[in-house]
Order: C-alpha cells, then sequence, then structure tokens
C-alpha cells in the first residue's frame, strides 16, 4: 500500500504535474469527499505565478465537473431518496430548492453544503446543463475571490 501511495504522491508532484494535479484534487474536493482544493490551488500559483490563470480554469473545470458527477449520482439516487422519510427542515430545504431552481447551484461552492447541494440537485431533477453553468460561475468566483485573498495576505510566502 505505502508503495502505492509513494507512487501517487510523485506522479501528483505540484511541481512536476502542476496543472493536472490542480484538476484530479478539484474534481475530488467537489464530490462528497471531505477534501479541499485552495491549497493545491494556491501552491501551484506560488511555485508558479505565470499559471495563474490556467491554474484558476483547470480547478474551475475540475470542481465544476466533479459538481457534475455528484448531480449526476443525485439523479441515480433517486430509489434510495424515496424509501427515506424526509423530516420537517429537509423538506424546507428541498421546497427552497425547488424554488430557486439552477440558480440555487451558484452556491455549489460552499464548504460543507456545496457538495450535496448538487447531488439534490440533480435528485430533484433540476435541469443539468443550466446547474452546471451555475455552478462553474459560482466556484470561479471562489477561486478568484479564495487565490486573490490568499496573494494578498501571503504575498512573500514562497
Amino acid at each position: 500500500m505505502q508503495t502505492w501511495m509513494d507512487h501517487l504522491i510523485a506522479i501528483l508532484a505540484l511541481p512536476q504535474a502542476g496543472l493536472s494535479t490542480v484538476f484530479v484534487v478539484s474534481f475530488i474536493s467537489a464530490t462528497l469527499v471531505p477534501l479541499g482544493s485552495e491549497p493545491a490551488v494556491f501552491a501551484l500559483i506560488k511555485i508558479r505565478p505565470d499559471l495563474f490563470w490556467p491554474t484558476i480554469a483547470v480547478a474551475t473545470a475540475g470542481n465544476t465537473l466533479g459538481g457534475g458527477l455528484g448531480w449526476l449520482m443525485g439523479r441515480g439516487s433517486l430509489t434510495l431518496f424515496k424509501s427515506n422519510q424526509p423530516n420537517a427542515m429537509n423538506l424546507k430545504a428541498l421546497s427552497w430548492l425547488q424554488r430557486l431552481g439552477p440558480p440555487a447551484c451558484l452556491l455549489a461552492w460552499l464548504p460543507g453544503v456545496g457538495d450535496p447541494l448538487c447531488v439534490v440537485a440533480g435528485w430533484l431533477k433540476l435541469p443539468f446543463w443550466p446547474c452546471l453553468a451555475y455552478m462553474a460561475v459560482g466556484k470561479l468566483a471562489r477561486y478568484l475571490v479564495m487565490t486573490g485573498a490568499l496573494l494578498w495576505l501571503f504575498p512573500n510566502l514562497s
């Protein structure tokens, strides 16, 4: 197991792989796996400032596609949810999400809430492409704000 992990770390090492690492980490972090992609994005931008916009674009694409996978998982899990009786709070949240529709996916960037939001959007059969577009806008805004703030707060970090 340790050899496999060492090999994976070597493949995804930031200076060598760079953008592919950011894509993989961003994709995985948009699923229900508790992982943050911001450290990888920030690290690559600090290592290679010339890759600022490509890094933001790749992170946004990976994170959005991960959210799309969550939407597809939610769509496929309809029978699982039908067997569970929702409580009053869940019914309020579902009602809110149905009322807002795809624009609610702008909030897909929120920690702890965003990933399940994408799954529930799929479960509610909200239209895929508009949801994906709103996810992309929200995630792009998050990466720009978070990276900009980190660069401003830690300008000399190397």
